[in-house]
């Protein structure tokens, strides 16, 4: 009783507690303080300071919760910040980084950062705010879960992360933390792809994110269909703060808070207790996984900076062969799921330095993944019982320069980057290839030295109604004499956006040219005899032509329509000589891929058109509401094109929240997305006895890839949010809700046929081969999956 009254009047205290903003508003181009610059928050203009002669200002009695800045400064562009939360806990420090205006436009009207435009990135480009990947729906606080609520952006399946944009493959994808590549981001990872189950990147740490599906800069390269910017924090240099975070799966800590006058650190450590969860569950895997993430910035003076940031992974999933009398199902998976061991990390050295017209950086980073798998027939570790045993090593060490140049009516970005890359692979795997068993046994090393050079200008006209821009990049590497030549992999690309009505209606287009070299994982394959099958086979970088047109209207501040078409044509995709399938259509399955031989002959496209709404504030409601019509082809070893595993045709989202008085907020995501193909299974094949105890399960018929279609999916969640703020610290709640709806996807499956008796079938057919009875069952997955998490901010 007691109790339920204290919750009662939680909302009445907490309204008296009051958080502080402070931070700095500087000019963008060479870091210099910007005095008497207004700043008020959105909504609130009674709340609001001055900057003073350092560009510092402060704002006092804050209500707690999440707000954005308005910063306005004569001779400069107003500026928008993006949502941030503010506590009572601890104040929020700010960086505020203004641009200068080239032309005077009275009437030029103020754009939050959620519906700002790129000059080289007219089309094609989202930003998202902390508060919209904390809040969002379904996602666990994950970031590649909130992405896929954009436009252009599918998902292989529902429990993986697997990033599928316009069409593209899961391997086509780059991403950078503060301009540091982090090449995973995934727990469990799929080695020559990116996806995985459970995001590394903590969100406590995020500031904004920007996903580029096409119109890349020049200075991002080795990327066919995405690049995903993240934006991290600043540090606290006043005092230390941490919270605590308890979810659905995993526990997590982090500490932010200054180390000298002029330094800060933020760092976090999570553990996931998945393994006690599914071992009540009786499952039969038992996945571990630990993650930590690091950023230590120090401002040396005021014209050089220096900034450390680290991330990292331990993975661990063993077999769950403990489950006393196993069902069906439960020795299905047991029978071929492997144990996985796996570690990754990446450390980057950022320093900047300010001159009077821009600023040149230099980026020092390192970055490894160690992937290990075993399998023994029937889980029995004995010598002759061995199926797969594979351990391999990816090590990059990056150097890159980019020089930025601001002269108000038009700006320069030019620069160049080293790389040399360390491959290893021990595999011995036994397969059933053609009609016969085969073992693959070799060792694999490979020394790879990368560089490129890139260059971008952008320029605008008539008052700012047209902006264009026009870049290149090129990228080589010594693997072989085809990818050694830097004008082999020109890489030019070309955007311009006109107003047709100024500030309101825009006309935008972008084309370029863009290169990725294929996997490690590929180039590093090997016959048993040591040789590199895929250099002899003449594997290239991987092309990719885009063109997108599109218009967007911009009705009010904080609200946008879109619509974009787009083209993408690819080349010299790797295609597999096993199966006459692109790899382009795999990677989203667990453990590795693109090891195998390859050749360069396949060739894509994909093409459709994207419908954006995006309103900040409708009627007190943030809306992303998007729909996309793509389709993916590649071709096989005919020449056909063959719909990929991506070619979704229909892809509909919608992102719905609210804030409530007291500290409430609610959301709902809808996602709907047309059936994906499938291939059938080879009976024949899958039935003989030595090819199923090789693999633990069914074989694909690839006569027919992808020639039938699974039935549409959709998925809605809902996620409700309550806030308490105390005097000395914060506590946050949410209850989120996957699948309300329990919708049941469904696709065929195989399984050896255990007759009444409990034997297993098994016959000899009338070649005097052995086979099994196999059976077909309906593998259904998706249940209602309701989850809490806890925050604490002290």
């Amino acid at each position: 009783m007691l109790t339920g009254l204290w919750i009662l009047y939680l909302p009445v205290f907490t309204f008296a507690q009051t958080g502080i903003i402070k931070g700095r508003v500087f000019d963008h181009k060479n870091n210099e303080p910007l005095p008497f610059v207004n700043i008020i928050i959105d909504g609130r203009p009674t709340f609001g300071a001055t900057t003073d002669d350092k560009g510092n200002f402060i704002i006092l009695k804050v209500e707690p919760g999440y707000v954005h800045l308005i910063a306005t400064y004569i001779g400069y562009r107003k500026y928008i910040s993006e949502d941030f939360l503010v506590t009572n806990s601890h104040p929020v420090i700010l960086d505020l980084a203004l641009d200068e205006q080239a032309f005077t436009l009275p009437t030029m009207e103020v754009k939050p950062s959620s519906v700002a435009r790129k000059e080289e990135s007219p089309v094609s480009m989202q930003k998202l705010s902390i508060q919209e990947i904390e809040k969002s729906p379904g996602s666990n606080r994950d970031i590649s879960k909130v992405i896929q609520s954009l436009p252009g952006v599918g998902t292989s399946v529902s429990f993986r992360n697997d990033v599928i944009v316009r069409g593209g493959g899961p391997g086509e994808n780059r991403y950078f933390l503060d301009g540091v590549e982090i090449p995973n981001i995934n727990h469990f990872a799929t080695q020559g792809a990116s996806g995985g189950p459970v995001g590394i990147i903590n969100v406590d740490f995020i500031r904004e994110v920007e996903l580029y599906s096409g119109a890349f800069p020049a200075r991002r390269g080795d990327a066919l269909s995405s690049i995903l910017e993240l934006r991290q924090v600043e540090g606290n240099k006043e005092k230390f703060a941490g919270r605590f975070t308890l979810g659905s799966s995993d526990v997590g800590l982090t500490l932010d808070g200054p180390v000298t006058r002029n330094s800060s650190l933020i760092f976090s450590v999570r553990r996931s207790y998945l393994q006690l969860l599914f071992t009540a569950l009786k499952l039969p895997f038992l996945p571990t996984y630990n993650d930590y993430q690091l950023k230590y910035k120090i401002d040396l003076n005021r014209n050089n900076q220096l900034t450390f940031i680290s991330i990292g992974a331990l993975d661990h999933s063993k077999l769950n062969t403990g489950i006393k009398n196993p069902d069906e199902t439960q020795k299905y998976l047991l029978g071929y799921l492997p144990n996985y061991d796996q570690w990754s990390y990446t450390f980057g050295l950022v320093y900047r330095h300010f001159r009077a017209k821009g600023y040149g950086t230099w980026v020092f980073s390192r970055n490894m993944l160690d992937n290990e798998e075993n399998k023994y027939k029937n889980n029995q570790v004995v010598p002759d019982s061995l199926l797969l045993k594979y351990k391999s090593q990816e090590t990059g060490n990056k150097l890159r320069y980019e020089n930025y140049m601001d002269f108000v009516k038009w700006n320069v970005t030019y620069g160049a980057g080293l790389e040399y890359a360390e491959y290893t692979n021990k595999t011995y795997q036994k397969i059933f290839l053609g009609d016969s068993l085969k073992i693959i046994d070799y060792n694999s090393s490979l020394g790879l030295f990368k560089w490129n050079i890139f260059a971008q200008v952008n320029k605008s006209f008539f008052n700012e109604r047209l902006d264009l821009s026009l870049g290149f990049r090129m990228d080589a590497n010594n693997y072989s004499k085809r990818m050694s030549n830097l004008l082999n992999q020109f890489s030019p690309r070309f955007s311009a956006s006109y107003a047709i009505v100024a500030d309101k209606v825009f006309l935008n287009f972008n084309t370029g040219r863009y290169y990725q070299l294929p996997a490690y994982t590929t180039l590093g394959f090997r016959n048993n005899n040591g040789k590199l099958i895929n250099d002899s086979t003449g594997i290239k970088y991987i092309s990719c032509d885009h063109i997108v047109l599109g218009m967007e209207y911009q009705p009010t501040l904080l609200s946008k329509i879109s619509v974009e078409g787009f083209l993408k044509l690819y080349g010299h995709y790797p295609l597999s000589l096993r199966d006459s399938v692109s790899l382009a259509s795999k990677g989203s399955d667990y453990g590795v891929t693109g090891d195998e031989p390859v050749s360069p002959d396949s060739k894509g496209r994909a093409y459709g058109f994207e419908l954006l709404y995006r309103n900040n504030d409708l009627f007190e409601f943030n809306i992303i509401m998007s729909y996309t019509y793509v389709r993916s082809e590649f071709t096989n070893f005919s020449n056909q094109y063959i719909p990929s595993s991506w070619d979704n045709r229909h892809l509909f989202n919608v992102t719905v929240g609210r804030k409530f008085h007291h500290h409430w907020q609610t959301g709902l995501k809808w996602r709907f997305a047309g059936g994906a193909p499938y291939t059938p299974w080879d009976s024949d094949k899958s039935s003989l006895v030595i090819a199923w105890n090789v693999q633990g399960r069914g074989y694909l018929d690839y006569t027919k890839f992808n020639s039938l279609r699974l039935k549409s999916f959709n998925q809605l969640d809902i996620r409700v949010d309550k806030s308490f703020f105390f005097k000395k610290w914060s506590l946050m709640i949410y209850l989120d809700v996957q699948n309300v709806l329990n919708f049941k996807a469904q696709q065929p499956d195989l399984l050896v046929n255990t007759r009444a008796d409990g034997t297993i079938g098994i016959y000899t057919d009338d070649k005097g081969l052995r086979r099994y009875e196999l059976r077909t069952i309906s593998n259904i997955a998706g249940t209602i999956l309701p989850a809490i998490g806890i925050m604490i901010d002290l």
